[in-house]
């Protein structure tokens, strides 16, 4: 019986999309510490670090090799040891280890020959967290911003940062505290243009006094581009001679970003955290 081409076709993209698919690693599951093993085996970090002996590490770290390979052993006048092979591929000290008690006076490293095994192990497992804390991002953690007085945050909402002339805590406002956590609530008002430009209307006044408006499509130093409510679409070089005007809702914000201070910011974030 012959097989039509097409069906020819379509039976063997199956088989290839098959064994593409058989061939593809296993998916990288998320989750909280302990349950991140796909993820640290796909980034090659072996067995997570010993906090313990990864804090009496950085003790030894701080006056003995931050000098040379900086506070955060990222480099400084010696090299970067979180991007260290030899750093990377060491378990429990066995390549860190020699270097420390030989040093390599050749390139200007002392030996540290006074050390114990102990202290040691101790050192490899600092840098390890060190190379964690660089490679896998689910191990960070945002750090409670919450630290300023809400009391002066309200007044500052109602009275120097005019807040309240476009927003409500009963109104647009009500029940943010419980929607967004508090960096996120943060950065709303800090970085506004990141959850919308604002700009919601642009008129263009052209040389012969003719104005026409619309939902901005491209704007910048060069061309101005929008659609009217006619749904036409319409665009022209700034350097025409044409008056440019945005109703920019975001204006206030913008404004704003010159002047506050960081206990204006602080204490307008554990405001809006209270208006749950």
């Amino acid at each position: 019986m012959r097989i039509p081409v097409e069906l020819l076709s379509v039976a063997l993209l199956m088989t290839a999309g098959a064994a593409l698919r058989a061939q593809e690693p296993p998916p990288v599951q998320a989750g909280g510490r302990g349950g991140r093993g796909n993820i640290r085996e796909f980034l090659g970090l072996g067995a997570p670090p010993d906090a313990a002996a990864a804090e009496r590490g950085g003790k030894l770290y701080g006056p003995n090799c931050a000098f040379c390979h900086g506070e955060k052993a990222t480099g400084a006048d010696g090299p970067d040891l979180v991007r260290s092979t030899l750093v990377l591929h060491d378990e429990k000290g066995d390549r860190i280890g020699p270097v420390l008690l030989k040093g390599r006076p050749d390139k200007g490293m002392p030996a540290f020959s006074a050390l114990t095994l102990e202290q040691v192990r101790d050192l490899a497992e600092f840098l390890h967290l060190k190379v964690e804390l660089a490679a896998n991002r689910g191990t960070y953690h945002t750090l409670n911003i919450v630290t300023g007085d809400a009391k002066r945050g309200e007044a500052y909402f109602n009275g120097a940062g005019g807040c309240n002339a476009c927003h409500s805590p009963t109104g647009d406002l009500a029940h943010i505290g419980a929607r967004y956590p508090a960096d996120m609530l943060q950065n709303r008002f800090l970085w506004p243009a990141g959850f919308g430009t604002g700009i919601r209307k642009v008129t263009v006044t052209l040389p012969n006094g003719e104005k026409i408006a619309g939902a901005p499509k491209h704007l910048d130093d060069f061309t101005v581009s929008l659609v009217d409510a006619n749904g036409n679409y319409h665009s022209w070089p700034r350097e025409g001679g044409v008056q440019v005007a945005i109703e920019d809702r975001l204006a206030g914000h913008r404004d704003l970003l010159g002047k506050y201070s960081d206990a204006d910011i602080h204490n307008l974030t554990a405001y809006l955290v209270t208006l749950r």
